[in-house]
């Protein structure tokens, strides 16, 4: 991102208000834009110079060449170490690692073999994804990532397993909605395995907290923005850290639900009709059309659910911060995504 970049000089951080939910949901998009990945290393090059350029005091204002530069830094280099995310576990790239997966496990009729194979491909590239983003300047051990790999694959696959044997015995359901039910054991597995992740990836913040600042006035951002006040965090908060991991865990489980849970659904009714029951080979180009479809509009309105930097009251914090807030008595803290 564009705090790796030298200059002392902070850019806006959208386009777009993002005290609305509209306003997160555009500033998502441009994260997750998979044109993004077309970028060159000399188009990369060109926009870290712009972006440099801005940040020294050369370019005064923001133009729409810079906000697509900030575009491209923000979705393809890491803000801790300057460097390129491996390109297949960018936040912009996300939609696309996740098709062939998503696929494999809403392939319908897989056996026990089949349900295990993906769900263990889903979560390996889960823990993938959140390592390659994860907050560098406290680096993840290799035991936690190996005890969250190890953890999450075991819900995912016991889950699923666990449900696909249970609705063939639910006498009471007629056979289509056994069959619905079974399409969605999928959803489930991958739905509380991916909350499950995302707590055990950042178990540390909730057990040492996480960083808060007080929410500044507008006189106190221009102060900031000249130099002439230095902002610092009023300490670590663990209920902070609680809020901001288990908002994280909740817009995984909304972006799943209806890319787990709308494909399946409308491929059933799908494959009543004439035109796939005589184009059976049909049935995977479609299964594929409607995941990418849905995943493409169902990210960034998961991930804008709850604003990245959140304000809250300094009083629903320990006691510590009740009467150090700022603005109206807020403080903030990153959420992270």
């Amino acid at each position: 991102m564009t705090s790796s970049l030298p200059g002392t000089r902070d850019l806006p951080v959208s386009q777009y208000d993002l005290s609305t939910y509209w306003g997160r949901v555009r500033h998502a998009a441009d994260i997750s834009d998979p044109r993004t990945l077309l970028t060159s290393s000399d188009g990369l090059e060109n926009a870290k110079q712009l972006v440099t350029a801005y940040k020294t005091g050369k370019i005064p204002d923001m133009t729409p060449e810079l906000w697509r530069a900030k575009k491209i830094i923000d979705s393809t280099i890491h803000p801790d170490t300057g460097q390129p995310v491996f390109l297949p576990f960018r936040m912009s790239c996300f939609v696309l690692s996740n098709l062939v997966v998503t696929a494999g496990m809403l392939t319908p009729g897989l056996g026990t073999v089949g349900t295990l194979g993906w769900q263990v491909t889903n979560q390996s590239l889960n823990v993938a994804i959140n390592f390659s983003n994860a907050n560098k300047s406290t680096p993840l051990s290799t035991s936690t990532i190996i005890k969250s790999y190890c953890l999450a694959v075991s819900a995912s696959c016991g889950v699923a397993l666990g449900l696909n044997a249970l609705v063939p015995r639910l006498k009471s359901l007629s056979p289509n909605a056994k069959m619905i039910a079974g399409r969605l054991v999928p959803f489930a597995a991958v739905a509380s395995a991916g909350a499950l992740n995302v707590f055990l990836m950042r178990g540390e913040e909730i057990r040492h907290g996480i960083d808060v600042y007080p929410v500044l006035s507008e006189a106190e951002k221009k102060k900031v923005e000249s130099g002439e006040l230095q902002v610092q965090p009023l300490g670590k908060s663990k209920k902070a850290a609680t809020l901001a991991v288990g908002e994280t865990a909740l817009s995984r489980v909304l972006n799943a639900t209806p890319i787990m849970v709308l494909p399946p659904l409308i491929l059933v009714r799908l494959q009543k009709t004439e035109w796939l029951k005589q184009r059976p080979r049909m049935v995977l180009p479609v299964n594929l059309g409607l995941i990418l479809t849905t995943s493409i509009f169902a990210l960034p309105l998961a991930l804008a659910a709850f604003p990245q930097r959140q304000a809250v009251s300094a009083k629903s914090l320990e006691a510590e911060f009740h009467e150090r807030g700022g603005k109206d008595g807020l403080v903030e803290f990153n959420r992270g995504i």
